[in-house]
């Protein structure tokens, strides 16, 4: 009886093992690629989803690198979590830092593409890539990213809908980042357009059952669930 006992604990302890090791893996794997689609729709050059605008207007503007600055506003959007009392969890600390370190190190390694045979491959590749990452990511359940946070945290602390407040957000980026001098287009508006039904798909394959056996993180009614919907 005890030796059965403490071979059904072994088989739980490692099973838990297992399970944590596949969380972490897609977390990080998750944030690298992301950092990798964000490079390639940059080296794409026909527009960047909302963020990467106000990152590379910024970048124009001061010298920095484009993955220098995401983390910095990473940073700086991690600190308006405060008052809006969200509280982040590995995956948010680990975006602010993962996603731009990935992002530079592909920039160094990816050339400038000119004419449509290369930029269009390119900005296809990076909206598909983008969604894989985002399922691998969120699915991983470490808690969702700086800006993801930010705009479940106005959500609960205004009461408007998910996709009003994300709206909202991602429209004063653009503009603020196109003033700024960064590269809005097609890409833009594809990126928009796409990813909401991507990152669903993704989620749904990517989605690590609960420990217990219970539901995957698709089935229920999560904020990251809500941001991603178009």
């Amino acid at each position: 009886m005890h030796q059965s006992t403490v071979t059904r604990g072994g088989a739980i302890v490692s099973a838990v093992s297992v399970h944590l090791t596949r969380r972490l893996s897609q977390l990080y794997v998750g944030l690298a690629l992301y950092g990798v689609s964000a490079a390639l729709l940059v080296r794409g050059g026909l527009g960047l989803e909302p963020w990467g605008v106000l990152h590379q207007g910024l970048a124009e503007r001061t010298g920095l690198t484009i993955g220098v600055v995401s983390i910095i506003i990473g940073a700086v959007v991690l600190l308006l979590w405060i008052p809006l009392r969200q509280r982040p969890g590995l995956g948010t600390v680990s975006n602010v830092f993962v996603v731009g370190i990935a992002m530079d190190g592909t920039l160094a390694l990816v050339p400038d593409v000119h004419g449509l045979l290369g930029q269009i491959p390119l900005l296809i590749g990076g909206i598909v890539l983008n969604g894989v990452a985002t399922g691998l990511y969120i699915s991983a359940r470490f808690g969702p990213g700086p800006r993801d946070g930010l705009m479940t945290g106005l959500h609960r602390l205004t009461g408007r809908s998910i996709r009003l407040v994300r709206t909202a957000i991602e429209v004063a980026v653009v503009v603020t980042g196109f003033v700024l001098g960064g590269s809005v287009g097609v890409g833009t508006v594809a990126y928009a357009l796409a990813i909401g039904p991507l990152a669903q798909l993704f989620l749904r394959l990517f989605a690590i059952p609960e420990e217990r056996g219970g539901s995957t993180v698709v089935a229920g009614g999560t904020p990251e669930q809500a941001i991603l919907r178009p």
